[in-house]
């Protein structure tokens, strides 16, 4: 809870001393932001995207990834950081996970390995050496878990480095004060 409070406190301090014009820009930003969140989402349900829900991102990284508009959210700022490597990981891993034919997991197990893990991979990850070299020799008879360990790490990596950067971000910060607004004028 101190943690929020300080986080309350510096957005306070920030949005006072922001010049008008970006105040105005990133209103905007939020305004634009939300639009498109809820337009990505509004064919599947009627639930909106609420200030209470999106100020509970803030609280924990299981609660932001809970959400569909905080994950949402969170993929947005990591690729605007190049950095949606991680959470892309994480994300597929969880998808695997779910898998119940041994022949499509093997498939699924090599295309994770080719894509994420092996050194030199489109989107690889920051692991150490024994995890990669561990997966590898997995990844030749998988289970379930043959990412678990990788995946522990990634989701580490990013609730230490990625998620405390995305809630000072100007996506997050916009995004709130934007919804806050729009409750004052109910």
């Amino acid at each position: 809870m101190p943690s929020l409070i300080i986080t309350e406190t510096l957005t306070q301090t920030q949005h006072f001393n922001m010049e008008p014009d970006d105040r105005r820009r990133n209103k905007n930003l939020g305004k634009n932001f939300m639009c498109r969140l809820q337009c990505m989402f509004s064919h599947s349900t009627s639930e909106r995207l609420s200030l209470e829900d999106t100020q509970q991102w803030s609280q924990s990284m299981e609660r932001l990834l809970e959400s569909k508009y905080g994950l949402a959210t969170f993929r947005t700022f990591l690729k605007s950081e190049f950095s949606d490597e991680n959470i892309e990981f994480w994300l597929t891993c969880e998808e695997y996970k779910k898998i119940n034919s041994s022949f499509r997991m093997s498939s699924k197990a090599k295309k994770i390995y080719e894509q994420f893990i092996k050194a030199e991979a489109p989107k690889e990850i920051n692991i150490d050496y024994y995890t990669r070299e561990q997966i590898k020799r997995a990844v030749k008879t998988p289970t379930l878990q043959c990412f678990e360990d990788a995946q522990k790490i990634v989701y580490g990596l990013m609730e230490r480095d990625s998620y405390p950067r995305f809630l000072r971000s100007d996506i997050y910060r916009s995004l709130l004060e934007s919804l806050a607004s729009d409750a004052i004028k109910g």
